[in-house]
C-alpha cells in the first residue's frame, strides 16, 4: 500500500457544502436570532465558532494515518458510550424541548455526544468486522455479538429520546455488517426484528403524531400537520429559481427549526428547484467519491471505515431531505454541513478528515516496488476489497 495525494474533489465538495450551509444558515436564522437574542448574526457566529476548530480537526485527522484509529477503536467506542450515559444524568445533561441530548461543560457551548458516537461506532465496527471476515458468517460469532454491540450504543440514544439518530446509527451499522460479508439470511433476520419492534417504537404519542402528519398532514393543519405543511409550502413557493437569497417568508416563524432540521425547506424557497438540485448533487458526489475511496482501499479496515462514514453522511442527508419533502416521515435530524449545530458540524469534519486520510492510499503499488504479500491468507469477504490483519480490537 502506497501513499498518494488525497481526494481533492471530495475535499472541494465538502467545502462547497459548508459555504452553502453558512449562507443558508444566516438567511434562515436571522429572524429567529433577532427575536430571541436581539442579534441577527447570533446563530451564524456560533456556527463559525465550531466551524473553525472543526476545520482544524479535519486537517489534523487528514494527516493522521487512518490505521491509528484501529488501535484505539475500543477506547473510542467506550468513551462514546460513557458520554451517552452522562447525558442522562440530571444536572449534567441538558434538556431542550423535552429531549435530553446535550452536555453542558461550564461556559462552553453544549455538546451533543450522539453526533460523535456515530463516528465512534463506525470506527469500532470497522475494526471489529475487519478482524473476523469468516466468524461474522456464523450466528454466535457474527449476528449475536453484532446485535449486542449496536444495542449497547443505541439504548442510551433511544432514552434521550432520539429516533432520528437511532435510525442513522442502526442502518449504517447494518450496511457495514453486510459489506463485511454477513450472509443475506442475517439481513432478513435483522430487518424482520426491526419490523417487529416498529409498532412499539411508534407507540409514543409524539411519534404516532408524526406518522399521522406524514400520512395526512391536512387532517390537522394547525396541529400535527402544521410543520410539514409549512415546509411543503416553502418548497413549493421556490419554483424553478427561488424567491432570492434572504427573500423567503417561511422562516418568519412558520417553519419550526428553519435554521436547523428544516433548513432545506428554506433553501428550496429561496434558491428554488435549481438550488435544491445543486445541494442534492453535492451529496451524490460526496457519496460517489466516498465509496470510490472505499473500493480502492487495499486494507479491509480502511475500506469498511470509508464505507461507514460515507453511508452515515449520505443516509443522514437523505433522511433530512426526505422528511422535509414528505418522501418519508419527518424526524428531527440535521442536514450534514448545512444545518445549525456545532456538535454535528465538528463530528462530520472529523469524519471527512479520516476519509481524506484513507483516500491517500491506493491498491496499486509503485512501478518500482514489488506487491506486498498479504498479512493473512483469509479472504477479505465478498463485498469489499482489503485483507484482514492481526486482531487488535477487544471483543
Amino acid at each position: 500500500m502506497t501513499r498518494k495525494r488525497a481526494d481533492y474533489v471530495l475535499l472541494g465538495t465538502v467545502a462547497v457544502l459548508v459555504m452553502v450551509g453558512l449562507q443558508a444558515l444566516y438567511s434562515a436564522s436571522f429572524a429567529l436570532a433577532m427575536a430571541e437574542y436581539n442579534d441577527p448574526a447570533y446563530f451564524i457566529l456560533r456556527q463559525l465558532i465550531f466551524a473553525v476548530p472543526g476545520s482544524i480537526l479535519m486537517l489534523a485527522f487528514w494527516r493522521i494515518p487512518y490505521e491509528v484509529w484501529r488501535r484505539f477503536a475500543f477506547p473510542v467506542a467506550l468513551l462514546g458510550g460513557l458520554a451517552l450515559l452522562l447525558v442522562l444524568i440530571p444536572g449534567v445533561g441538558v434538556n431542550v424541548y423535552g429531549a435530553q441530548r446535550w452536555i453542558q461543560l461550564g461556559p462552553l457551548p453544549a455538546l451533543q455526544p450522539s453526533e460523535f458516537v456515530k463516528l465512534a461506532l463506525i470506527i469500532y465496527l470497522a475494526a471489529w468486522l475487519a478482524d473476523r471476515p469468516e466468524r461474522i458468517k456464523s450466528v454466535g460469532g457474527g449476528l449475536v455479538p453484532f446485535g449486542i454491540i449496536v444495542g449497547l450504543m443505541v439504548a442510551p440514544i433511544m432514552l434521550q429520546p432520539d429516533l432520528g439518530t437511532t435510525t442513522v446509527v442502526v442502518v449504517t451499522a447494518i450496511v457495514l455488517f453486510y459489506l463485511a460479508g454477513a450472509p443475506s439470511t442475517f439481513m432478513i433476520a435483522i430487518f424482520g426484528g426491526i419490523a417487529a419492534v416498529t409498532p412499539l417504537l411508534l407507540a409514543a404519542s409524539y411519534r404516532s403524531n408524526r406518522m399521522e402528519a406524514f400520512l395526512d398532514p391536512w387532517k390537522d393543519p394547525l396541529g400535527n400537520g402544521f410543520h410539514i405543511i409549512q415546509s411543503l409550502i416553502a418548497v413549493g413557493s421556490g419554483g424553478l429559481t427561488g424567491l432570492g437569497f434572504g427573500s423567503g417568508r417561511q422562516k418568519f416563524f412558520y417553519v419550526f427549526g428553519s435554521h436547523s432540521d428544516a433548513i432545506f425547506a428554506i433553501i428550496a424557497e429561496e434558491l428554488g428547484f435549481i438550488g435544491t438540485i445543486l445541494v442534492i448533487s453535492l451529496f451524490v458526489l460526496l457519496g460517489f467519491r466516498g465509496f470510490r475511496v472505499a473500493a480502492r482501499c487495499s486494507d479491509r479496515f480502511g475500506a469498511l471505515l470509508a464505507a461507514g462514514i460515507t453511508t452515515w453522511l449520505c443516509l443522514q442527508a437523505f433522511i433530512n431531505i426526505g422528511g422535509i419533502t414528505r418522501t418519508i416521515p419527518f424526524t428531527g435530524i440535521p442536514l450534514p454541513f448545512i444545518s445549525y449545530g456545532g456538535s454535528a458540524l465538528m463530528a462530520t469534519f472529523c469524519a471527512v478528515g479520516i476519509l481524506l486520510s484513507i483516500s491517500r492510499t491506493t491498491t496499486q503499488p509503485d512501478a518500482e516496488e514489488e506487491p506486498e504479500p498479504a498479512d493473512d491468507p483469509l479472504p477479505a469477504g465478498p463485498r469489499l476489497a482489503g485483507r484482514p490483519r492481526q486482531s487488535i480490537v477487544e471483543t
